[in-house]
């Protein structure tokens, strides 16, 4: 059904209707946690395949999907059916999604190069889909400053509930005798069964608000003046170095508690899920205070903040909980407002982009985003995997490394999130999209919008949503 929507003032966004749009990120959460976290261990110990071969794969990966997410931005801004722009896209990427999880996850052992790059390209390409379709698609339903703040928030929490769920699955598994493995393998069960139930919520109950904008063409200038726009540059910096810092981490996380700290693989687990439910936490009221402060001052201070209490690791008695507890809940919730910050910024970036160009833009820029995410993820494993090789560390189950691995396992495991997470903070130094220039833009478009016909809305299938596109509130 579509119906018409007013051109002038913001759109109001209910609870509900966020809340349900929300769903989409936590599988996403939750796959983010598991394919950096737990599947490269699990392949090399249990799945006996090579360190350099795993962070080989990873980075070739990579480098063969960059050309993907700016091409699914491009056909995205240019999607027009009867299901919407977004929506489409988003039941596209569910069963790709499930196919790849299903294969990873249930990788029989004697894998070789071919397996993992082919299914982490699947993998890759139905998360892309997902992801810039979730977030392209919030952006819509959110128009105003502050209220970007909010769904952002709220989407980063959920995809922190989701990561958080994934989490006690390995705790459980070892209380009820499973192995290490078998936990692995119940991650991918609990997300593949997720996957369709969230896709056919968010389609079925959030509206698409589409711009009518004048006849689209392709101009490559276009093209090229978002690559060189500055504010954009310094956001694709700003993604490269606050995914890069993390996922270093997050790559050498479970050898660094084991190996270093002394904790069990059910610990560490139990402090990573501490890392990830500070964020339920961090999220909601990162965007708060960015409501306060502006999204630029409170980047940079969640950026400061976490690097401080990275220091205070080395610190760490070996296996003590209570003083594991609150270091990492320190640095999950600072952490929680990284991705938050990035993504509503580019939002208004958007914004800005439209008035300048007259078209729609905003399915490529996530695309741009999610570009600089996948190269920084790429050389977040194929530098840690290899160098760990280097200093000579054995990941094998029971292996005895000496000192000397296990020092540069320290230092690695410190210094490159401390260095990368700090430039993040740093890139965006004298931002000025701040809220009162974002509203001139957006006061702009809303008069240049009216000159053209209504913005149709795509209503949700569920006759109870209706309200939100004419005039529900919170």
């Amino acid at each position: 059904m579509i119906q018409h929507a007013q051109a002038s003032g913001p759109r109001p966004l209910s609870t509900s209707t966020a809340l349900s749009f929300s769903t989409l990120a936590f599988p996403l959460g939750a796959l983010a946690v598991a394919v950096s976290v737990y599947i490269p261990p699990f392949f090399a110990s249990h799945l006996a395949v090579d360190l350099t071969l795993i962070g080989v794969a990873f980075f070739v990966v990579r480098m063969l999907d960059l050309g993907v997410d700016p091409v699914l931005g491009l056909v995205m801004d240019r999607t027009r059916t009867r299901l919407g722009r977004y929506r489409v896209w988003v039941l596209i990427g569910g069963p790709i999604l499930m196919a790849a999880v299903y294969a990873l996850f249930e990788a029989p052992s004697g894998i070789g190069l071919p397996y993992l790059i082919f299914w982490l390209l699947v993998f890759y390409l139905g998360n892309s889909i997902l992801g810039l379709g979730h977030s392209a698609w919030a952006a819509t339903l959110a128009t105003e400053y502050h209220q970007r703040s909010r769904i952002f928030g709220i989407l980063a929490a959920a995809g922190v509930i989701g990561a958080m769920t994934v989490l006690v699955i390995p705790i459980g598994a070892a209380h009820v005798g499973l192995s290490e493995a078998e936990g692995v393998k119940a991650m991918g069960w609990f997300i593949f069964a997720m996957i369709p139930a969230v896709v056919a919520m968010v389609c079925l109950r959030t509206p698409e608000h589409i711009v009518k904008t004048p006849s689209e063409h392709f101009a490559f200038k276009d093209y090229l003046s978002l690559i060189t726009k500055p504010d954009l540059l310094r956001l694709f910096l700003a993604q490269m170095a606050l995914t890069l810092g993390p996922g270093w981490m997050s790559a050498l996380y479970m050898f660094f508690f084991t190996d270093s700290r002394g904790f069990s693989t059910e610990q560490a687990s139990a402090l990573l899920l501490v890392y990830v439910v500070a964020g339920i936490l961090g999220a909601p009221l990162t965007a708060r205070l960015a409501m306060r402060f502006s999204k630029h001052r409170t980047l940079m201070v969640t950026t400061t903040a976490y690097s401080l209490g990275l220091c205070t690791v080395m610190f760490l008695p070996k296996g003590d909980m209570a003083f594991g507890i609150p270091m990492m809940f320190w640095q999950g919730f600072m952490a929680a407002g990284f991705d938050l910050m990035i993504r509503a910024m580019l939002a208004d970036v958007a914004d800005e982009v439209r008035l300048e160009q007259g078209q729609e833009r905003l399915s490529l820029i996530y695309a741009l985003n999610a570009l600089a995410n996948k190269i920084a993820s790429a050389f977040a494993i194929v530098l840690t995997f290899p160098l760990l090789a280097q200093i000579g560390f054995n990941p094998a189950d029971g292996a005895v490394n000496t000192d000397s691995a296990i020092r540069g396992l320290e230092l690695a495991f410190i210094v490159g999130p401390i260095v990368f997470v700090m430039l993040g903070g740093a890139c965006v130094l004298g931002w000025k999209l701040d809220a009162a220039k974002h509203a001139a833009i957006r006061e702009e478009l809303e008069r240049r919008d009216a000159l053209y016909a209504e913005a149709p809305i795509l209503d949700s299938f569920a006759p109870d949503v209706a309200p939100a596109v004419t005039g529900e509130r919170d």
